[in-house]
């Protein structure tokens, strides 16, 4: 299992671009923290919610419905997940 909470955010950046890049068949070279989800990556959203389910599987922390449903690039999967993992720490 992954601990957020133990790793920068550039660590948190390349873990996400990883795994986004494996699930989604990507070039890591063309993910950018500016990259879109959905118009960008084609990621649809039965792909979304694979993403979702994976990373509660990876973190064991679920991304609140209403949190998920603002994510739009690379960048908002990171800031949802350090949002998490502070929500955890507190």
């Amino acid at each position: 299992m992954v601990v957020m909470s133990e790793m920068s955010r550039n660590e948190l950046y390349t873990w996400v671009v990883d795994l986004l890049a494996e699930m989604f068949e990507l070039d890591r070279a063309e993910l950018t923290p500016q990259s879109n989800l959905y118009s960008e990556l084609d990621i649809d959203s039965i792909d979304a919610v694979d993403l979702a389910v994976k990373l509660k599987q990876l973190t064991g922390k679920r991304l609140q419905p209403e949190v998920f449903k603002t994510i739009r690039t690379i960048d908002d999967v990171v800031n949802a997940l350090l949002g998490v993992a502070a929500e955890q720490a507190a």
